[in-house]
């Protein structure tokens, strides 16, 4: 019939590695309807998607030759190293998800573009119970050249949101581990907390999160402070805690953690850089933010 639409073919994918974030993206691609080709180095991982549809390849090199469009989710750099060492990358778009550091990313890039094929690296802001929901938040950061991102953004759009972070391949990478770095300082605040009034029976747990998450949220305005000051290079701009006086406040932070019996190795690291700084004279009216200068000296 005239009014009739052809069906749009969508993108074939091969996928290498199963492992819980691997074997989520897949679903997804075969949800959405895309020709899937997977290969997994423990061969009874590619049985759930082999029974929703996917093609399993007996190698990595098998899999490589199904698609032009190569997603690598693996153990870490080494291991796509070893995965495609007897694949023939000529002319595949390779789009590496597996999480590795900058350097490792534009190693990887060069060794990719030697072997004929064009190069994203990505970063995955997600857990698997993420993917495919896509109110969940998550996403993924993707670098490399912009044009190849544009080419394959829809299908990589499919599992969960795209972010792209430059041509540079080290920047999903980086901005990856910056984020991640940040939740680890913050995890080992949470915990700090939490030792505090773990002792006391009348401080339930349960009553004490909602606290400590309002808390978290309210002082989170802090990130677009330190930006700013950043790129103004005005540390005092905005300040209502300074530094001097946090600093003098730290002492009482301390010694709360030895009347609860508890440890200040997760908060005296920077508790001792605010010192250090404030020690070096001319700081006293700042942020905390010059204390991204004194470790970038480091």
């Amino acid at each position: 019939m005239a009014n009739e639409k052809t069906p749009v073919e969508k993108t074939p994918v091969t996928l290498l590695g199963l492992g819980a974030m691997g074997a989520a993206l897949g679903r997804t691609w075969l949800d959405a309807g895309h020709p899937l080709t997977v290969w997994n180095r423990t061969p009874g991982k590619t049985d759930a998607l082999a029974a929703y549809g996917a093609e399993v390849a007996d190698s990595a090199a098998e899999a490589v030759a199904a698609s032009r469009l190569v997603i690598v989710c693996l153990l870490d750099d080494a291991s796509v190293g070893e995965a495609l060492a007897d694949a023939d990358l000529t002319g595949k778009d390779l789009v590496n998800l597996t999480t590795g550091t900058p350097a490792e990313a534009r190693e990887r890039a060069r060794w990719a573009e030697e072997r004929g094929a064009r190069f994203l690296d990505g970063g995955i802001m997600a857990i698997p119970p993420m993917i495919g929901v896509p109110e969940s938040g998550g996403y993924i950061f993707y670098s490399g050249p912009r044009a190849l991102f544009d080419e394959h953004r829809a299908t990589l759009a499919v599992p969960t949101g795209t972010s792209y972070a430059g041509e540079g391949p080290g920047h999903a990478s980086l901005q990856d581990v910056a984020l991640l770095s940040a939740m680890t300082g913050m995890t080992g605040g949470i915990l700090h907390a939490f030792a505090l009034v773990r002792g006391e029976e009348d401080i339930a747990p349960k009553e004490f999160a909602p606290l400590l998450s309002g808390w978290l949220t309210a002082m989170a305005l802090a990130v677009d402070q330190t930006a700013a000051q950043l790129e103004s290079g005005d540390y005092t701009e905005g300040v209502v805690s300074n530094l001097a006086m946090m600093t003098a406040g730290n002492a009482t932070l301390l010694r709360t953690a030895e009347e609860q019996g508890v440890s200040t190795e997760l908060i005296a690291p920077f508790t001792d850089l605010m010192a250090a700084r404030l020690a070096e004279g001319g700081h006293d009216g700042e942020s905390v933010t010059g204390i991204v200068d004194m470790l970038r000296h480091k």
